[in-house]
Formats: structure tokens, sequence, C-alpha cells
């Protein structure tokens, strides 16, 4: 795991490349001095390729680091200026510091020390004891900071795969309750089936009609659990977990009414509104709605309170659409992440379950709004001769 630019990494590293080999040029143009070889065509030409390569250091950093201390050396060795040919050095012994193991940058490290020293007790740059001392501190704290620039992103890395296996885990835990919430929709039908199956057996001679009424029962109610069980089954990834709220009845879509109540004595005005024309839903897509209301709701009452929320309930003729909205205001911490936990993420999974999709998000003059749309089963055809009002 190596160090990154944020954005265009290339292209930073050639401009970065090119201004310093521009200040290591104009600086030794500038030198008037007179202890070095005057600044020529061949030290320009060394300037240059003893800096420019670190545009392609983060493709191989110990190669650039090895080709910038060449010309380092060779420009040293023709008796220009040492300082003028460091800024591409340094740089390269960052990035392998930052990218490469700990030993190899030890190692770099310490070729950028010997080259340093030996340049300078050869050149009698300054005194022996501050050539030794700063050839030994500079390419060291160099070396320091690309080490931290490493373990920082190996931290950021650490974080994010933790941030990674909180939400699985999140979602594995969410979609347990879910199923064992279709358990109890299924295990219903189940009941349903054998209540029905009993009675058509014990008037099957006696009452044909009612038999066959309770028979056409049995075939829609455990059709509907077939299709609840097969949900139940995708769904059951890991082992069940000890969460109470499972083992609710499931209130359906009639208790949303109810719920709506249960919120205004908490103190939080709703008001709920029903549009087209209802019609009975699956069990399971039932509890869905409600359970999706209920948590925009509670999410009302902990981050938005006091305010006023309204529940819509539209039925079209393919789709329904439950919307929740409130006019409250939020503290910064809950508006950026109060909604994207784990709560957000069961009403997803809910969603999906039943090839639904599901928005949260501010609304642009206040409050929040989340809104579930889930497509409706086809209704049933009527058989001919049956009775609409029966």
């Amino acid at each position: 795991m190596g160090w990154r630019a944020v954005r265009w990494p290339q292209g930073v590293d050639a401009l970065l490349a090119c201004g310093l080999a521009a200040v290591g040029v104009l600086q030794g143009l500038d030198d008037a001095t007179g202890r070095w070889r005057p600044f020529d065509l061949t030290a320009v030409l060394l300037t240059a390729l003893a800096t420019l390569p670190t545009a392609v250091r983060r493709r191989a950093p110990v190669a650039v680091l090895l080709v910038c201390c060449s010309f380092w050396i060779g420009q040293i060795a023709l008796g220009y200026s040492p300082v003028v040919t460091t800024y591409g050095p340094l740089l390269a012994l960052f990035t392998v510091a930052a990218t490469q193991p700990r030993w190899l940058a030890v190692c770099s490290c310490a070729l950028g020390s010997g080259i340093w020293i030996v340049s300078g007790l050869a050149t009698h740059f300054a005194s022996p004891a501050g050539v030794v001392l700063t050839g030994l501190a500079v390419p060291a704290v160099v070396g320091m900071v690309g080490d931290g620039a490493k373990q920082l992103a190996l931290a950021n890395a650490r974080l994010a795969r933790d941030r990674e296996e909180r939400a699985r885990r999140a979602v594995t835990a969410e979609r347990l309750r879910i199923a064992r919430e279709l358990h109890d929709v299924v295990a219903h039908h189940m009941s349903v089936v054998s209540v029905q199956a009993g009675l058509a057996r014990y008037v099957l001679r006696a009452d044909p009609a009612t038999a066959e009424t309770a028979l056409s029962t049995v075939l829609t109610t455990s059709a509907e659990a077939l299709d609840e069980m097969r949900r139940v089954l995708a769904l059951l990834r890991a082992g069940e977990g000890d969460d109470p709220a499972a083992d609710d009845p499931a209130p359906g879509l009639p208790g949303i009414l109810a719920l709506a109540q249960r919120v205004r004595a908490a103190g939080v005005p709703v008001e709920v509104e029903v549009a087209g024309e209802p019609r009975p839903l699956p069990s399971g897509m039932d509890l869905c709605v409600h359970r999706i209301v209920q948590e925009s709701l509670t999410n009302v009452l902990k981050h938005a309170a006091p305010a006023t929320a309204s529940i819509t309930l539209r039925y079209g003729d393919a789709e329904l659409t439950a919307t929740v909205r409130d006019d409250g205001a939020r503290a910064p911490a809950a508006a950026a992440g109060g909604r994207t936990g784990q709560g957000l993420i069961g009403m997803r999974e809910r969603a999906l379950l039943y090839g639904g999709t599901l928005a949260a998000a501010p609304r642009p003059g206040g409050g929040f709004e989340v809104r579930l749309v889930l497509p409706l089963p086809a209704a049933p055809a009527r058989e001919e001769g049956d009775d609409p009002a029966a």
C-alpha cells in the first residue's frame, strides 16, 4: 500500500519534477560564490537528469532513486555545486520510504547520507562536523516523513476495511431479523392452509361450494407462502442473532394508523394521507411498508423533534408509494451520518427484497423525506360466475 496523491498523481508528479528542476537550474545560475565550476550547459543537463526522473517515481521508486543519485554523483565529481541537485534525490528518497519496506528505506537513507557526507568532505563545503551532521540528519528526516506517510495510508486502509466489515455485519444482522419476521408470516400462512384444508375435507360431500372456496383459499395462501419462503431462504446468510424485536407480531399496513397515533402521543404531530384505491397486499409486503414507516418516524423522534411529520400512501395501478416527510431541523452530525447507518441499510434491504426502491434525503425547504416505492402484485383474475359481492 503506497502513498498516493489525491487526484491525478502522474500529472502532479510531472509538474513537481519540472518545478524542482527549474529551481535547481536557477539556483545554480545564481551562484556567485566562485567556489564551484561555472554552471554551464553540462551542469543544466545533469541537474535536469537528476530531477526529472521523479515524474515517474510512483512506478519505480527504487530505480528513480538510483538514477537521480547517479547524476547527482556525476555532477559532484565534475566540480559543480552539489546543493542544486539534491531536490530530486531527496524526493525520490521520500517516495521509497513511503512505498517500500522499511529495510529498503533505511538502505536508501544510508545511500543518501553516504553521498552527502563523502561529497561534503571531499569538496570542503563546510566543517567536517557540520557535513556529517547534515548528511545524517537530512536523509533521516526525509525518510521518517515518508515512513509516517506510509503508516498513515495503512491506517486509513484499515479504517476503510473496518467500515466495510461493520456495514457488512449490519446488512447480515438486518437480513436475519427480516428473515425471522418473514418466518412468522409463513407460519401464519401455513396455519391458514391447515385450517382451510381441514374445512374442505369436512364439508367436501355435504357442501361442495364451501369446500371449493376453502380449497381456493388454500391455493392462494400456499402460493403466497411459497413466495415468502423463497425470500427467507435468500436472506439466510448466517446464524441467527438475539433480537427480541424480531419476535413481535407482524403489524402489516393497517397498523400504520395505530403507529401514527403512538408517535402523536410521543409529541410529534403526524398526518396520514391515503391516495388511490387501497388494495390488500401480501403479509410480507405489508410488514415491509410498516417497518419502513416505523423506522422513518423513529428517526424523526430521535433526530428532528420538535417537528411535524406526514405519511402519504399512494396506490397506483402497478406500484405503491409510501412517503414520510418531516420539517424538523437536525444537528450536523445527525444530518450527515444519522441516516446512513444500520437503520437506512435495513430499510433498503427490505425494499430490495420486494423489488422496490428507497430514497432518503434532506428536503430543499428543510426537514427530511423517505420515499418507498414497491411494485404491486397483479390482482387475481376473477373467474367466470364469481359473485362480485361475495
